[in-house]
């Protein structure tokens, strides 16, 4: 595996504090995603401009949308990016979208908002709490602990038990096996993913 160059990893701990975290969906995701970078299965190079895309789309949202993009997830994974989170309704889920791709670099996008209205999620918070906060840890501490997944090539978000995978599998075994672990965690009610399979090169 390719380490990344200090200054790299230097910047991906700036860009994960500040205001850049308004928009992250889950604080356990932004730590994880700075130290894993370090271990990944890819370049330096890669995973410096995939930092530049997420910090310019962060940048982007935040100015443009303000406190509307307060619950929107940026995940960035070889220029490719997936957007999560909650919006109160589609025009804001459309304009995070719309600012993203105006991005330069960005290859792919897909977005994964939620429209869920104000009341309805309070609503739901009330009538079934969903702690994404866990489901992410739960997803964390089983991928480690499973044989066979290159949990640092994979990214997660859960948005009230809706999982989202993201990243790489180096084969569909592996990717298979990671999507059957997170189905199987308590409080998870879907799991969709837009994970790539490559082998190693």
């Amino acid at each position: 595996m390719k380490a990344v160059p200090i200054m790299i990893f230097a910047a991906i701990l700036a860009s994960r504090a500040g205001p850049a975290q308004a928009i992250e969906l889950n604080p356990f995701s932004a730590i994880k995603g700075a130290v894993e970078a370090i271990f990944e299965d890819r370049s330096g190079d890669d995973i410096a401009k995939d930092l530049e895309i997420k910090v310019k789309i962060t940048a982007e949202v935040i100015d443009k949308m303000g406190t509307d993009a307060i619950s929107i997830g940026v995940d960035v994974y070889e220029q490719d990016v997936m957007l999560s989170g909650v919006a109160e309704n589609a025009k804001q889920k459309a304009e995070a979208e719309k600012l993203s791709r105006a991005v330069e670099g960005v290859k792919k996008l897909y977005n994964e908002i939620l429209v869920i209205k104000a009341i309805d999620k309070k609503k739901g918070a009330v009538e079934g709490f969903v702690d994404d906060t866990v489901i992410e840890s739960k997803i964390n501490a089983l991928l480690l602990d499973a044989g066979g997944v290159n949990v640092t090539n994979f990214r997660w978000r859960s948005v009230g038990g809706r999982v989202y995978l993201f990243g790489r599998a180096l084969s569909k075994a592996e990717l298979k096996k990671a999507i059957g672990i997170v189905r199987d965690i308590e409080g998870v009610a879907k799991v969709t993913s837009h994970v790539k399979v490559r082998p190693k090169s």
